[in-house]
């Protein structure tokens, strides 16, 4: 039998305030998050949505060191931002906190004291990296050097973003300080930690058997981790950012961001209200966790564990998690600005949240990652949200003013057809809540847009537009049952989409409905009045995709040239001017050019330095026909040994410079001069 619960605490996690939120975060955590919520609410639920920033950890100090700010100025400008954008969208938080609050502070000081008092941790001394320079121990994040299994030589001491391997700073080839650019050493330092080992078995049972219903992808996760045998885990950081460590021969240390962010749910909920703890500790509540794959370890093994070692909370009966969305094929990346940003989307599609909001859902990367096309953003509006729930809302209201004055026609004698279309209605319901309740909202949406196509379908069917000449009283019922139809859509629509929603009530002008009222024939009187009918979706033309491609297309040169300039060699070793004296390199022209037979690279030119004619074997094939070489000036290096390459005697050097893209490019004078004059 399933459990009742009274009351529902919903959280999502915590956004990093060390950027913008992007459509990845939307589709993994935030839209879903939102569904849930509404539709608890339209069921008149007791339930709380809480969320927030989470403004503690090394990334935040590194991006602060890079532009000269102070932490805390980092935090305020993204929590701003992102609080903006969540509004922007229509996310119904009941409160979005941030973890730098006076409330936090202290909520998450107490509760590490109460574990540390009861000696719920272990203490242990280690040899970890520390930057002499700069005269500090460095987090995993502020030691980078080559990853050991792709060779990336940018990956950082916790994670390769090039190959997405999970690294420890001991692992990294030819570390280096993130800070000062040195070579780090190692020296003792002494931290407290979570012994996971011990918490185990309760796991193992409360998961592996007593939550079989959790979602594949979590469940093997958790199940991973628990065979794999679990480890103690540092719970504090060497790090002047962040909450203080509360205790004496601390100093310089901070609660580590994983323990101290998902305090966060619970420090915002006693911000918004003094009956925090019923959502927390009673248990007849339902805490359910919005997180994307990510951060499973620390929503199912770590907070729990933290929880259980504490004492008197609740835990969570669920943790959707979501896999991960890409963006044209390619991983979304805030460091290489691969995203579409939400404070963007909303400047440069006023009045379309709501499309992003069902694109994003429609496409959710629930069971596997997914992509976002603008391509399909764009169809799915056209083909889905303006043919037929747009369709379908603007033919009723328009054919009521038409045919029926504005004013909701009496339902007459019902047809066998309008019974039947009126029993699909009602059916939507029961597979509608299903889906969300099992935290399937592809499937879900689906059914809330299945009472649009019904309507359609009635109206096509029907075709009043004929019958009005012949049989007027029958039109009338049609428009009664189609308006019937109209106002359920905007029931079930309400949670994913409702700035449309709340768009359809008023183009109805009726007030909004309670979720019980899902399926009902009445929730329109005859008689009344309905408002002017407006277009609730347009079209999106071919130029306003093309724009974003052409955004993409940019940021995605930009990293390009980006990764080139750092992949450009160190200088050479220091040459004296009397070396650079011996080097004899002559404007010359290129005479002739033919493909060396049997090589992929090589070209044999002629060209006249001025000195002579001469040949010159160089490996450029790959890169210029021989055609568009003749006739160009070059720079040729004249008094370079002779070689001899496939049988062909090279007597000097063409001088290329290979650009951000790899292509080599000629160097030229910048105006014709004669052959012969000399560079230095």
């Amino acid at each position: 039998m399933a459990k009742e619960f009274k009351r529902y605490l919903v959280t999502s996690a915590l956004p990093y305030a060390n950027g913008p939120v992007h459509i990845g975060h939307l589709a993994g955590v935030y839209i879903p998050s939102d569904i849930y919520t509404r539709y608890l609410r339209l069921r008149g639920c007791d339930v709380l949505s809480v969320c927030g920033s989470d403004e503690h950890g090394v990334p935040i100090t590194i991006k602060a060191r890079k532009e000269g700010v102070t932490p805390q100025q980092i935090v305020d400008r993204y929590h701003s931002l992102i609080k903006r954008s969540f509004e922007g969208l229509g996310m119904s938080f009941d409160i979005y906190s941030r973890t730098s609050s006076k409330t936090h502070a202290e909520t998450a000081s107490a509760f590490f004291r109460k574990l540390y008092d009861e000696g719920k941790f272990i203490e242990r001394t280690s040899m970890q990296y520390y930057d002499e320079e700069a005269q500090t121990f460095l987090a995993d994040r502020y030691i980078v050097g080559t990853c050991p299994r792709c060779g990336n030589d940018r990956a950082y001491g916790d994670q390769c973003e090039k190959c997405g391997s999970t690294l420890s700073p001991d692992e990294l080839i030819d570390p280096r300080s993130a800070v000062s650019g040195s070579v780090p050493v190692k020296r003792e330092t002494k931290h407290w930690y979570l012994p996971l080992d011990r918490y185990e078995e309760f796991l193992r049972q409360w998961i592996l058997e007593g939550h079989k219903e959790w979602k594949t992808n979590v469940y093997g996760q958790c199940k991973s981790w628990l065979d794999g045998g679990l480890q103690p885990r540092a719970v504090s950081r060497d790090l002047d950012w962040g909450i203080p460590v509360p205790v004496e021969g601390a100093e310089g240390k901070v609660l580590y961001v994983w323990f101290d962010a998902p305090i966060g749910y619970i420090s915002a909920t006693k911000d918004l209200t003094p009956d925090w703890e019923k959502y927390w500790k009673s248990e007849d509540t339902k805490m359910v966790h919005f997180i994307g794959k990510d951060n499973i370890v620390f929503h199912c093994i770590v907070f729990p564990s933290m929880l259980k070692a504490h004492g008197g909370y609740i835990l969570p009966e669920n943790v959707p998690a979501n896999e991960f969305l890409n963006l044209e094929g390619d991983k979304i990346s805030t460091s290489r600005n691969w995203a579409v940003w939400l404070h963007e989307y909303l400047e440069e599609f006023p009045g379309k949240e709501d499309v992003l909001r069902y694109v994003l859902c429609a496409n959710a990367p629930e069971t596997k990652d997914n992509d976002f096309t603008w391509k399909d953003f764009q169809a799915r509006n056209n083909n889905e949200l303006v043919a037929v729930l747009g369709n379908f809302v603007n033919r009723a209201l328009v054919l009521t003013r038409k045919y029926c004055g504005g004013r909701v026609p009496a339902c007459g004698e019902l047809t066998e057809y309008d019974r039947q279309t009126i029993a699909e209605v009602a059916a939507v319901k029961g597979s509608l809540e299903g889906n969300i309740e099992n935290y399937r909202f592809r499937e879900a949406l689906k059914d809330a847009m299945n009472i649009a196509r019904i309507g359609n379908k009635y109206l096509a069917d029907t075709e009043p537009w004929k019958v009005v000449k012949s049989d007027p009283a029958r039109v009338e019922t049609i428009l009664n049952v189609a308006l019937q139809i109209t106002a359920n859509t905007a029931i079930a629509i309400e949670p994913f989409m409702p700035f449309s929603a709340a768009k359809i009530l008023r183009m109805l002008a009726v007030g909004k409905f309670g979720w019980e009222r899902l399926g009902a024939t009445d929730l329109i009187p005859a008689g009344h009045e309905i408002g002017e009918p407006e277009l609730l979706f347009e079209k999106i033309e071919d130029d306003v995709i093309q724009k974003q491609l052409d955004k993409l297309a940019a940021t995605k040169a930009a990293n390009q040239a980006a990764e080139s300039m750092q992949n450009i060699e160190s200088q050479k070793d220091t040459i004296q001017f009397d070396d650079f004296q011996k080097m004899d390199i002559r404007v010359s022209t290129i005479l002739a050019a033919e493909k060396v037979a049997k090589t992929k690279k090589l070209l044999k030119l002629t060209v006249d330095t001025g000195l002579d004619r001469r040949v010159i074997v160089s490996g450029i094939a790959e890169h210029f026909t021989p055609e568009e070489l003749v006739g160009r000036q070059v720079l040729v290096l004249v008094n370079l040994a002779p070689r001899e390459l496939k049988g062909i005697v090279s007597n000097g050097m063409i001088l290329m410079a290979e650009d951000a893209s790899g292509k080599l490019r000629l160097l030229q004078p910048g105006e014709k001069t004669n052959n012969g004059a000399t560079v230095g």
